[in-house]
């Protein structure tokens, strides 16, 4: 599976991109640049296939990923996979905002659908 390196080492992107995905799944909204919005999409859409399969295994998994906080977890297997039953992939939604002043890399809005 191809995937972008973010200009950073693996740990620093591993934890980044955790991160990233348990603000998503809390917040249900979050504002980062497009490419980091891009690869947050690809850990939500596992994470949420882990909370509609409800195995243990997924459980453990999802868990493991999500740096062993129990409580976003609990809303991916509870909330996220009720409300996604019906749905195959697509959870969310990335909306273009601006170009930040510095760099000039696009701002985006990811958030679930």
């Amino acid at each position: 599976m191809a995937y972008r390196k973010l200009g950073v080492n693996t740990k620093h992107r591993r934890a980044m991109l955790a991160n990233l995905t348990i603000e998503l799944i809390m917040h249900e909204k979050i504002k980062t640049t497009e490419t980091r919005a891009k690869e947050v999409r690809k850990m939500l859409d596992k994470m949420v296939s882990y909370g509609k399969n409800g195995s243990l295994v997924s459980r453990r998994k999802a868990i493991a990923f999500l740096l062993n906080k129990d409580a976003v977890a609990k809303k991916v297997f509870d909330d996220l996979a009720k409300r996604y039953e019906d749905r195959n992939g697509g959870y969310t939604r990335i909306l273009k905002l601006e170009e930040r002043r510095g760099d000039n890399a696009l701002i985006v809005i990811l958030e679930l659908v």
